[in-house]
């Protein structure tokens, strides 16, 4: 690679060349996996490139076409399975200083990809309004990042998932061509990029929809068993009635061993359910706990701004925040990703959760899926060997609970092993080169490749890269 000559065409734009510094942001959270902490812990860019408008993107996109070099994008690296990871070297493409707000109206804002999600917030806030959803990362990641390689999180209770029709509303994304072009994506279109880890296009604008804010109330209900907890949450769901925007499930001895923090609220061999509840709903989920026999230990309502410092929101205790919070403990965890199906979703956890004991520890995140109410589960898995990982993920996939392995890199091994044939023949007409993230989409690399082998594909740009 000619990174003398692309440094040339570049100049103007900010560059980085300093080994360590682009070693930092060549890196996501592919730590949270051994296996990915193995296969991917070499990985480096060559320069970091950092465009402060759309132009000056286009003008790095077109000079690394010329000169053939890979482009992986990158928001402020908060994914955790190599979404962000340079496989080929060459330019991390760093999207944070597009981070303007350009709009916010009723219903919706307009910004650039780079934007930090809990900037964003702030922002519609100051209109009475809020994102309909944000990652347990909100005060690190960008929209542009969330968008490209997230699927939901706080919120997805009331909203769904991203992918889901209205939950973006428009992408403006610049191909990786000759001559870029750019294109404004809706409706259907839109499934063409969203978590495509930026291997067909470059989202360069976002338009979201908003909904109404409220001072959450963040709240803390304990149970003596797992089971329970996981009943309490799925009906507390299920109440039209009452706003939420979390509900979390974390067996024991998770919440005690290592939410350090409200660990004064716990006590030792508790579940809990993580809830955020709307303010003028928080009788009516006072009045339903008290119905269900749950016990509610931690209550921001309550509390004052001296007993509330220093203190995470409970969204910092949930989604992958749960995953961290035992690793910063016990690096001996990582984690899996799961789909326990509706209507039998209660049943399925309660079946698995009794399946490994010492080695997992059920964690429940309740969304609204196609309609209805069920949970994904991102349990705790202690580590032993990369066979054993599979044994549990082969035994949780033939009990009917379909696995989205964060313990892979590509799109496709990560989801439902198979093509995305609308990201593929996108790719083609955006990507001609296949510059974009190479190595993250095995159709274009290995349109061969056997999803039912049970093998782990390995990009051999890696081998390359090291």
């Amino acid at each position: 690679m000619d990174m003398t000559a692309l440094i040339a065409d570049l100049d103007g734009i900010r560059i980085e060349e300093n080994d360590k510094i682009v070693l930092q942001k060549s890196r996501d959270f592919y730590w949270y996996s051994p296996v990915l902490k193995r296969q991917l812990d070499h990985v480096a860019g060559d320069i970091v490139v950092s465009p402060k408008s759309e132009a000056e993107l286009i003008r790095v996109l077109k000079a690394c076409y010329r000169h053939n070099i890979p482009v992986t994008p990158r928001g402020t690296g908060t994914g955790n399975y190599g979404q962000a990871m340079p496989l080929s070297g060459g330019v991390v493409l760093s999207l944070a200083d597009l981070n303007d707000i350009r709009e916010i109206a009723p219903g919706r804002v307009v910004c650039g990809p780079g934007v930090i999600c809990a900037d964003l917030d702030k922002a519609a806030r100051a209109t009475g309004q809020e994102l309909r959803m944000h990652p347990s990362t909100a005060h690190t990641a960008t929209i542009g990042g969330f968008i490209a390689g997230g699927s939901g999180g706080v919120g997805s209770i009331s909203w769904g998932g991203l992918r889901d029709f209205g939950n973006i509303i428009r992408l403006r994304v610049v191909t990786m061509e000759e001559e870029p072009r750019i294109l404004d994506l809706t409706g259907e279109d839109l499934h063409k990029v969203t978590h495509a880890y930026g291997t067909n296009g470059i989202i360069t604008e976002v338009e979201m929809p908003l909904t109404t804010a409220y001072d959450w109330v963040d709240a803390i209900v304990g149970f003596d068993g797992f089971d329970q907890a996981a009943s309490y949450a799925n009906a507390l769901a299920r109440q039209d009635g009452i706003l939420t925007k979390l509900i979390s499930v974390v067996a024991a001895p998770c919440p005690f061993d290592y939410f350090k923090r409200h660990q004064k609220f716990l006590t030792e061999g508790q579940s809990v359910v993580l809830v955020m509840v709307a303010p003028q709903s928080h009788d009516a989920f006072k009045a339903f706990t008290r119905r269900q026999s749950g016990r509610i230990v931690f209550d921001s309502a309550t509390l004052s701004a001296g007993e509330l410092k220093g203190l995470p929101p409970v969204f910092e205790l949930a989604w992958n925040h749960t995953t961290l919070r035992a690793l910063r403990v016990d690096p001996a965890w990582t984690y899996l990703q799961v789909l326990y199906p509706f209507p039998n979703q209660l049943a399925l956890a309660s079946k698995m959760d009794r399946m490994f004991p010492g080695e997992m520890i059920s964690h429940l995140e309740f969304v609204r899926f196609d309609g209805d109410i069920t949970c994904f589960g991102l349990p705790l898995i202690r580590y032993s060997t990369d066979a054993r990982l599979e044994e549990i993920m082969d035994l949780h996939t033939a009990n009917g609970c379909p696995i989205f392995n964060p313990h892979r890199y590509t799109l496709e091994e990560g989801g439902m092993k198979q093509t995305d044939e609308i990201q593929l023949e996108f790719k083609r007409q955006a990507d001609p080169k296949g510059l974009l993230n190479p190595g993250k989409m095995i159709a274009w690399d290995d349109p061969d490749y056997d999803f039912t082998s049970g093998e782990t594909w390995l990009f051999k740009g890696l081998k390359q890269a090291s």
